[in-house]
């Protein structure tokens, strides 16, 4: 038969899955044919070898592997299961198809732990995501165990987050009492969980009241107590106030007086940096937000600055200011400080820098949980930044911060357009809060501008474009012994690559060098091809160095006495 439009022969499919799965779905519990039997809770399953190996590598290796069980007829006793769970995998087995609605919740969970024993990968990831649709206050706790004890990354994930939204209420539950030591471990280490310590301790108290009383006998001692203190280690002591430590703590026997003692000098003589705090964990989200319950506390003209707006902001509004400090006076005077709406997980802030002319700002952003011990996250007051400012760290637990500016190339003051502080899920590579970057950062859309050079069109270097150039445009140049070309990135980056493309219609070379910077007034060469002749493409590799100015000065053209680049990125 062919395509009457095309003359060319049709591909017809004739498709009766359905058809197949009904027939096959038929053997079921079916002893028709049947050449194994397996035991269940006292409850016989016949069954089909050669169905059950074309479905899983377990029961090929187990029926056909040379084993006892490879016998015809053998009868094999499956243990740790219920019979109703066992019947649902079968049905699976012989149709592939499963109706999760149907089946009882506790029922989903044995099968589930099935799927994961006998390699059914599909059916565990389609009964996890089930899982992780199906979240509440009466199965987080159970499903968190499952997920941990079969490495069910993606379900573990989501139950942890679940169980951190939702942990005053789980932890007085009797879910949660009923949770393996390992998962409540698990669980109570988590920086994430953010309710008060002593909400944690009794919450420890109780599941050791529950778990030892049901354990404990003469043979078995030490392990309850080793139980006991593995439990009690996750609590985080120097966190619970001084008084409910003596009130609530202590009363409890379950703290020795060395710990409890230890907790109180870290309490009191260890600064606030030194203590691991718990924050709220929202992933990808800007919580720097009235929305929040986030706050200015510091700075003038403070209204505009978090209320997610980057795009409206001129000479007179749309932005938040502090004057800059001379040295006399010190930080806490003048600054913008944000309070957050609660302690909260983060390891990411963005800045806007007013942008409105070509100024250059120096700054510093310290954090704090308690607004007087403060720690420095990222310093960029010897480097001269721009626009956006994408700042990435290691995370903590914050609770305020604040941005000092240091330096304005205009005047005595420092303006910031906008502030969003977050958790990313991006996995950035920053050494002491300069990031490496893994792609390439002289681009506008990047905020890189070119401070120096001369061209038809501003940001012709940078603008992505390596074809469209001819002997008038799509390049910057600059006359031969006056002058360079410059270009500014929004903030310093460690750099130690970089690629151009010189100007090459005809076969004309080049010579020049390239020096860069982060304020403009210390250079570095990086790269040196004074003495070489050379043409078209560069790519250049030297020692990681932190910049955000980037000069490269032409020496020598062969055709006249101007250096013509077209392009231009790092790294």
């Amino acid at each position: 038969e062919t395509n009457a439009e095309t003359n060319e022969p049709s591909e017809q499919i004739i498709d009766h899955c359905d058809v197949l799965s009904q027939n096959i779905g038929a053997l079921v519990m079916n002893p028709d044919f049947k050449d194994v039997t397996f035991v269940v809770h006292g409850k016989e399953f016949p069954a089909h070898r050669v169905i059950l190996a074309a479905r899983s590598s377990y029961f090929r290796g187990l029926l056909y592997g040379g084993m006892r069980e490879s016998t015809p007829d053998s009868v094999i006793p499956i243990y740790d299961v219920g019979a109703s769970a066992f019947e649902v995998l079968l049905q699976y087995i012989y149709t592939g198809k499963l109706k999760l609605s149907d089946i009882k919740e506790s029922h989903v969970i044995e099968v589930l732990a099935l799927a994961n024993k006998f390699g059914f990968e599909e059916l565990e990831k389609s009964i996890s995501f089930h899982l992780r649709t199906s979240l509440s206050l009466s199965n987080a706790c159970l499903i968190f165990d499952v997920a941990l004890l079969y490495s069910l990354t993606d379900l573990y994930t989501a139950t942890a987050e679940f169980i951190d939204r939702n942990a005053q209420a789980l932890l007085c539950s009797d879910d949660f009492l009923n949770m393996s030591l390992d998962a409540t471990c698990h669980i109570l280490k988590r920086d994430s969980l953010c309710v008060p310590e002593k909400t944690i301790f009794k919450a420890v108290q109780m599941w050791c009241e529950v778990n030892q009383a049901a354990q404990l006998t003469d043979d078995n001692e030490e392990a309850v107590k080793k139980c006991r203190d593995t439990l009690l280690s996750v609590v985080r002591l120097p966190l619970i106030s001084l008084p409910d430590l003596l009130n609530v703590v202590r009363p409890s026997s379950l703290i020795s007086s060395d710990v409890l003692l230890d907790a109180i000098k870290a309490q009191t003589e260890t600064g606030h940096r030194e203590l691991r705090f718990r924050g709220v964990l929202r992933i990808d989200e800007n919580i720097a937000t009235a929305q929040h319950g986030a706050q200015v506390v510091q700075g003038e003209m403070c209204a505009s600055l978090l209320d997610g707006d980057s795009g409206n902001h001129d000479l007179d509004r749309g932005y938040t200011r502090h004057d800059i400090n001379d040295e006399k006076n010190g930080p806490k005077e003048r600054c913008i400080k944000v309070k957050l709406g609660q302690p909260s997980i983060i390891n990411r802030i963005k800045l806007l820098l007013w942008d409105k002319d070509n100024r250059s700002y120096s700054y510093y952003v310290e954090v704090s949980m308690d607004d007087k011990e403060w720690t420095r996250l990222i310093d960029y007051s010897k480097f001269l930044c721009r626009s956006w400012q994408d700042l990435h760290f290691t995370q903590r637990v914050v609770r305020y911060i604040r941005v000092v500016g240091t330096h304005s190339s205009q005047n005595k003051l420092f303006h910031l357009v906008s502030l969003e502080a977050m958790f990313t899920s991006l996995e950035v590579n920053s050494v002491n809060g300069i990031v490496v970057p893994q792609g390439n950062v002289a681009t506008v859309d990047k905020c890189a501008c070119i401070i120096e050079g001369v061209s038809r069109d501003r940001n012709a270097l940078i603008n992505g474009d390596t074809e469209l150039y001819d002997w008038d445009s799509g390049y910057t140049c600059h006359q031969l012994g006056v002058g360079s070309i410059i270009i500014q990135l929004a903030q310093p980056y460690l750099l130690s690559s970089m690629r151009l493309l010189l100007w090459d219609i005809d076969h004309r070379c080049y010579s020049y060098y390239i020096e860069v910077s982060g304020d403009r007034e210390n250079w570095t060469i990086v790269a040196d091809k004074r003495k070489e002749e050379v043409r078209s493409w560069q790519v250049l590799q030297f020692d990681q160095i932190a910049a955000t100015f980037i000069r490269i000065i032409g020496t020598a053209n062969t055709a006249n006495e101007v250096f013509h680049c077209v392009h231009f990125e790092c790294p």
